[in-house]
């Protein structure tokens, strides 16, 4: 069965905890330990969280993988 790949990420705060928690509800399933880093461009710091999910099709790099 053919998985696709994602990379949520997201300032740290509640937000971060939503979009992965939405992912969760939707299928996705957690990949490895979340990140956290600090972003100078924005001064704030950074969570990215990867997940993947098993799909019926093929993979097709046009997939809008949120929607899957």
């Amino acid at each position: 069965m053919p998985k696709i790949y994602r990379l949520l990420t997201e300032e740290d705060t509640s937000a971060f905890c939503h979009k992965v928690s939405a992912a969760l509800s939707k299928g996705w399933e957690l990949y490895g330990s979340p990140s956290y880093a600090f972003d100078a461009a924005s001064g704030k710091m950074r969570c990215a969280q990867a997940v993947t999910k098993d799909i019926a099709d093929d993979y097709h790099p046009e997939m809008k993988l949120g929607q899957q």
